[in-house]
């Protein structure tokens, strides 16, 4: 399991990372995002989004659960599991059906799925000092993430961990 460590200062900051996450996304991947309300995980998706060439309006599924969004050549399948409480809802809704070939599955609140799918990103979002600045933990789980770890801390510039 290999670990790096992100800065951001801004908002443009975060879209950079989106952008080189988005530049090593394959079909029926998943990211696990987490951290506190207001941290950073729906903007780090829209900006994920606007890489893939997602051209909706993408909002936070905390009522909805589930939104899908068509990119160019992939589809996101943004959920938030933030109000489930037991493990037969996360059933119900279907993530791992949700990873159709062409698809990657986005989670807000999901690192109490990481059980369910070994092979996963981790992004976990945190609040340091003012209203802009995040510190963000990457961390690839399974085979298939990483050498694309490497190559997302190459494009922004970090040092991958052991």
């Amino acid at each position: 399991m290999s670990q790096l460590q992100f800065e951001s200062a801004s908002p443009s900051d975060s879209a950079r990372l989106a952008a080189a996450v988005a530049g090593v996304l394959r079909s029926r991947d998943v990211l696990l995002l987490s951290g506190d309300l207001g941290a950073g995980k729906t903007m780090f998706t829209k900006a994920l989004c606007a890489e893939l060439g997602v051209s909706d309006a993408v909002t936070s599924p905390t009522f909805t659960l589930v939104h899908e969004y068509r990119g160019r050549t992939l589809t996101v399948c943004h959920a938030d599991i933030y109000r489930l409480e037991r493990t037969a809802e996360f059933d119900d809704l279907d993530l791992d059906g949700a990873r159709a070939a062409g698809s990657v599955l986005v989670v807000e609140w999901g690192e109490v799925l990481s059980d369910a799918f070994p092979d996963h990103l981790a992004l976990r979002f945190a609040h340091v000092g003012d209203d802009d600045h995040r510190s963000i933990s990457i961390t690839a789980h399974g085979s298939s993430w990483q050498s694309r770890l490497e190559r997302i801390a190459a494009q922004i510039g970090a040092k991958v961990m052991p």
